[in-house]
């Protein structure tokens, strides 16, 4: 069993490395391409996949609408249980903020739109033709 109060790790770790163990993509390899397309800044620079990150720095990164900016609080190079994961960093209360807002918009406020009916029926079909003088 894992102790929670363990101290964490300071030593420097691999962008692409850290982002798996803190379970923000469940491959290295889609962390890595998350990194290479632009959407992981690190303290405000964009960074590459081989970057160290430390105890400190600021991230900021985009996984699909959200935004997220966290501060890295430990390192890890391996991938753990959710909450050991969850101790590596700490969100700001801006960047929680802006996700619930965001998320609500999303869900709540979208315009009610109907589903289409589907596939028209033969009967359908020809009450169209009928219209259209065919």
């Amino acid at each position: 069993m894992h102790d929670e109060n363990a101290p964490l790790r300071t030593d420097p770790v691999r962008l692409d490395k850290w982002l798996w163990a803190a379970r923000f993509f469940k491959t290295r390899s889609l962390a890595a391409d998350a990194v290479d397309g632009g959407k992981v800044y690190v303290n405000g620079d964009r960074a590459k996949p081989a970057k160290s990150v430390k105890p400190g720095d600021e991230l900021r990164l985009r996984l699909g609408p959200y935004e997220h900016i966290v501060v890295v609080r430990g390192t890890s190079e391996r991938r753990g249980p959710a909450p050991e994961a969850q101790r590596l960093y700490e969100e700001t209360a801006a960047s929680r903020e802006a996700r619930e807002k965001l998320h609500w918009q999303l869900t709540k406020a979208a315009p009610a739109m109907e589903a289409a009916p589907g596939r028209p029926t033969k009967q359908d079909r020809r009450a169209l033709e009928r219209f259209r003088g065919r």
